[in-house]
């Protein structure tokens, strides 16, 4: 009857993938007009593109932002963890070191170029690229895309490898010059390097896979992927170091052991999940098709869209390789310092903005493909909303709470309390600029998104100038500390330039409510800034080292403690938290 065929329409719709271009059942049922979405697991009840013949393996299922967001926060969560027992178990260790500089400086590099080659200037291309050929020309010409853009890529990683390792010499200098003052510690980063640079092409070729997997909404893989790679370094800092020292090698070459076995497992497991999409790539070894994949238009219009990207990626690695260079002529350990840090402000950069930016770069690109300007700005709303109201608790946390959470998290081992001193000042500046650095993650892709790289670069360009001239004033003053503040104010910059971007230009329009949204924020973050500064002073954190299952349940009780107090202000100034989870 019509009813049964109106449904059956909406389900094929808004399910199917392949069958409705090769079966006319399915085709004659798209008349219906549907304007229904079911849940997803009615559509493998009612069977119907199996009953017509066609293939569900290549389904793009529905998924609501904030399950999808949610699953990437998840397991960021899980691999900011499994991370920080990384950091504790590397501090407490080797400490903060000459030979722990060598290692992080070393570590550094294969991740300047991979975040050029992967989550940087590539996927800024690739992404747009490919959900606009999957929207516009199907799955089959999309997988031809995917496996020239995996030839062309793979050997550039190639070649980009055994350059890499042949002039790790001079990309140590570059980096950190400092160094030389300690040839021992200059030789170690110089063979670690070496060892460890390869490792960009297994992240780079987990960075395509990831990719395509988020595209077609399989968001798990890719973020649980990290996870891997902190389970290797944490086996070989607890198993292998030891293992090194006594045999008379240095134990820090475990960690470039660990590194390598991480990149290798991270590409390992992507593989199954391509497989089963039907989208793993194939790479071509002939001359014939390397030229097919340079000719490709896909390719081509990627490798255009790259060039703004690799200059603006360039822009926040010169900027990171200035820093090293001046952290490295500061006082032995300062690199150190800032490495630690930084691991604690990535906990909610990475939970927040990388996994708004993660789900949200494919939708905005869909949204763009499809000419749908409504949903385009509605995307961007409802994600600069998650960052206002989760980033902005965050950031006084790291600005009242910096030392309790450092004590808790490193103060172990040879991590001394002068270390915790110097890194909570780093992560101090670094609080200061957290809700810009989140913010940029869900503002970039807005432009990405347009296929317009362009705009973000130049705005990166200058307020690399902006942070460097930061540098100069802060610097003098607040020692390594003056570096992570000058990055966070300068993120602050680079977030309200790229908002004020996209509102000329009419891509994001604010909806209604904004103003009463940032009181309610203001007023449970009032609170929670007194409750922290009582928490912080009340407890001597680095005396109870000795007891440290006492300070741990302590850090935690007051954590659920903040928690509680930040959303329960929120709700009682009439805030409807579950507005959120309605997208």
């Amino acid at each position: 009857d019509a009813f049964t065929a109106r449904r059956q329409a909406r389900v094929l719709f808004l399910g199917f993938s392949r069958c409705h271009s090769s079966n006319s059942l399915c085709l004659r049922m798209l008349s219906a007009k549907p304007t229904i979405v079911p849940a997803w697991p009615r559509f493998r009840q009612i069977g119907l593109c199996r009953a017509a013949g066609g293939d569900t393996s290549g389904y793009t299922r529905p998924v609501s932002l904030i399950k999808s967001a949610s699953t990437v926060s998840l397991w960021t969560l899980v691999s900011r963890i499994t991370g920080l027992v990384r950091e504790l178990l590397v501090a407490a260790t080797f400490g903060a070191s000459a030979m722990t500089d060598a290692f992080n400086v070393a570590f550094r590099i294969p991740n300047l170029f991979r975040r050029l080659f992967a989550e940087g200037a590539f996927s800024q291309a690739f992404v747009p690229v490919l959900a606009a050929s999957k929207a516009q020309h199907g799955e089959e010409a999309t997988h031809l895309l995917v496996n020239r853009v995996a030839t062309l890529l793979a050997w550039v990683l190639l070649l980009t490898c055994i350059v890499g390792v042949l002039a790790s010499p001079f990309l140590v200098w570059a980096m950190a010059s400092g160094m030389q003052k300690d040839p021992r510690g200059y030789d170690a980063a110089v063979f670690l390097t070496r060892f460890m640079f390869p490792y960009i092409g297994f992240m780079s070729m987990v960075a395509l896979s990831s990719g395509v997997l988020n595209t077609w909404k399989r968001f798990a893989v890719p973020a649980a992927t990290p996870v891997l790679l902190n389970l290797s370094m944490i086996s070989a800092a607890w198993l292998l170091a030891p293992w090194l020292g006594q045999r008379g090698i240095e134990p820090i070459y475990a960690m470039g052991v660990g590194v390598m076995v991480g990149g290798v497992l991270q590409l390992a497991v992507q593989i199954p999940a391509l497989h089963r999409l039907g989208m793993l790539p194939r790479i071509g070894v002939r001359t014939s098709a390397i030229r097919d994949a340079w000719q490709d238009p896909g390719t081509r219009r990627i490798g255009k869209l790259m060039l703004p990207a690799l200059l603006g990626v360039s822009v926040a690695q010169i900027s990171l390789l200035i820093n090293t260079q001046i952290a490295s002529h500061l006082p032995t350990g300062s690199v150190s310092w800032l490495t630690y840090a930084d691991r604690l402000m990535e906990f909610p950069t990475a939970m927040l903005g990388v996994a708004l930016g993660v789900v949200l770069m494919p939708q905005l690109a869909g949204a763009k493909a499809s000419g749908d300007a409504a949903k385009y700005s509605a995307l961007l709303d409802w994600g600069l909303r998650i960052v206002v109201l989760l980033s902005v608790p965050c950031a006084i946390g790291l600005l009242t709470f910096a030392k309790p959470l450092v004590a808790v998290l490193y103060h172990y081992g040879a991590f001394t309390e002068t270390d915790v001193q110097q890194t909570t000042l780093a992560l101090m500046g670094w609080g200061a600029g957290l809700v810009g650095i989140v913010a940029i993650k869900v503002l970039a892709p807005g432009y990405y998104a347009s296929q317009d790289i362009k705009t973000p670069v130049r705005i990166a360009v200058v307020v690399l100038i902006i942070t460097q001239l930061l540098n100069i004033v802060l610097v003098p003053l607040f020692k390594h500390a003056g570096l992570s503040l000058s990055i966070g104010l300068g993120a602050l910059i680079n977030a309200t330039w790229l908002l004020v971007g996209l509102m000329r230009r009419k891509s994001y329009r604010p909806e209604a409510g904004w103003g009463l949204f940032l009181l309610q924020v203001l007023a449970g973050s009032a609170l929670l800034v007194i409750y922290l500064l009582w928490a912080a002073q009340a407890f001597a954190w680095t005396e109870l080292r000795s007891e440290s299952l006492k300070r741990i349940g302590l850090l935690a009780l007051l954590m659920a403690g903040a928690m509680s107090i930040y959303l329960g202000a929120v709700w009682a100034a009439g805030l409807n938290l579950r507005q959120f989870l309605r997208r």
